[in-house]
């Protein structure tokens, strides 16, 4: 087949096949994203401000604002799509193999990530270039520029140091894996353990000294009881002098860190399935038990939990075989603690994990002076980033992440797969593939020339 390098057909015909007016298409898309990205939104900020203990006048000041700015964000991007969709066919009088995904999205993108938070930028940013990156690398292989390599996995570097990881990623370390394992200095096993053994002193001292002080009393209930076993126990057993979790044992300390990491990963895979659990509250109530018994729920719990135990267990460990409070033990102990992911096989974390290497690597070489500095080169790439994945979703969706496919048409309430991708299939991307001869419904008074395949919808 002859690649062509425009087709001349209009934007009911190729994109909004659901309705023939391009402000009434533009309109359903955003009507649809705003209900989609509020139900979202909602519950994702919701969780992260219990996550970190926010205050009661969060909730009741800036809790909805938030939601409906970044809700707002995610709007703008769907809706402003159909309209640079329509605005680019009637300026290039038809569509080339750029314009209906690329060249349509990448204003769009640019405009609507200009709305979302300025603390938020960033984390999108970095999200979309992974799914870009993954793209580029997919249409690669199926063009045969690349051959694949399989069960590649990227392990975890930590970095330890006083100025390294910073916002977003450093507060998502530190609530992981715990302040106790961020140093502020590397130094010598003898300065800061006899720092560790004042203050482990001092806890002990207080910890007696609130024991004398506490009346006995008969009425203890049994938690209390089993509430005073654990700390005893938690106390006692071996403890490196240069460890700064002066409440615990070595091993309790791994413990109790893959118990916590469980639950809030287990925790927070049932919250993500409460939306979808609600429509079957009143039909179908047994379904509700799957929010709790899923195999997703363990992975994610036993993926955080793991990673944190084998992280904290490492560096114990390291503590106890060099004598020494080193940052270049995050390395080991965060390589190591990578293999958790065998647990949870994500591309996306994984993606993102290299992706924050990279990025903190280059912002070490802007403050060096070896690299140059871009301004807004966050809301640039994501824009380019959005504008390669739409690209990909509208032309060769089989090269597309299936996540984000979906999260596509759950956003658009499945308009996205309504396009006329038969017609695509000129520019040689096999765009209909996945689509099994799917042809939309037209009305003949809206075409410009009948599409091969499509279906004529009289009156």
């Amino acid at each position: 087949m002859a690649v062509l390098s425009k087709i001349p057909h209009n934007c009911y015909e190729i994109g909004h096949t659901w309705d023939p007016s391009c402000v009434q298409s533009a309109v359903d898309v955003a009507r649809s994203a705003l209900e989609v990205s509020f139900k979202i939104y909602a519950p994702l900020y919701l969780i992260a401000a219990i996550l970190r203990r926010r205050k009661k006048d969060y909730y009741i000041k800036r809790l909805l604002p938030e939601i409906f700015w970044s809700t707002s964000f995610l709007t703008a991007n769907g809706g402003l799509y159909i309209v640079f969709f329509c605005i680019l066919r009637k300026l290039l009088g038809g569509f080339h193999s750029w314009s209906a995904g690329f060249g349509s999205a990448l204003p769009a993108s640019y405009i609507a990530i200009l709305l979302e938070r300025k603390s938020r930028r960033g984390l999108l940013t970095i999200y979309m270039t992974n799914l870009a990156t993954e793209t580029l690398f997919r249409m690669a292989v199926t063009r045969g520029a690349i051959k694949p390599i399989r069960h590649v996995k990227f392990s975890v570097l930590c970095c330890r140091s006083k100025d390294g990881l910073k916002g977003f990623a450093f507060s998502a370390l530190k609530f992981i894996i715990g302040k106790e394992e961020i140093p502020t200095h590397s130094v010598v096993g003898e300065q800061i353990c006899t720092r560790s053994l004042e203050r482990a002193a001092a806890v002990e001292a207080e910890d007696s000294q609130a024991s004398r002080e506490r009346p006995c009393s008969r009425s203890k209930t049994l938690v209390a009881h089993i509430r005073e076993l654990l700390q005893s126990i938690c106390k006692k057993g071996p403890r490196h002098r240069c460890c700064k979790h002066y409440q615990d044992n070595c091993i309790s300390y791994c413990v109790k860190g893959f118990v916590r990491m469980f639950s809030v990963g287990f925790l927070i895979q049932c919250c993500l399935k409460v939306p979808s659990a609600f429509r079957y509250m009143f039909t179908k109530p047994s379904r509700l038990l799957s929010l709790f018994y899923n195999k997703e729920n363990f992975q994610l719990g036993a993926f955080l939990g793991s990673f944190v135990s084998i992280y904290k267990g490492t560096s114990c460990l390291l503590r106890w075989l060099r004598n020494i409070d080193d940052e270049l033990h995050a390395l080991i102990a965060g390589f190591l603690a990578g293999m958790s992911m065998f647990f949870y096989k994500s591309t996306s974390i994984s993606m993102y994990l290299f992706s924050k290497l990279v990025e903190t690597m280059y912002f070490k070489g802007i403050e060096s002076g070896r690299f140059p500095y871009f301004p807004h080169a966050d809301t640039v790439l994501y824009a380019i980033s959005t504008a390669i994945c739409f690209q990909a979703a509208v032309m060769e969706v089989q090269n597309l992440r299936p996540t984000y496919w979906k999260f596509l048409l759950r956003l658009t309430k499945g308009r996205f797969a309504l396009m006329n991708r038969q017609m695509l299939d000129v520019f040689g991307t096999q765009a209909s593939q996945d689509f099994k001869g799917f042809a939309p419904k037209l009305d003949p008074r809206y075409t410009t020339m009948l599409p091969p395949g499509a279906d004529i919808q009289l009156g």
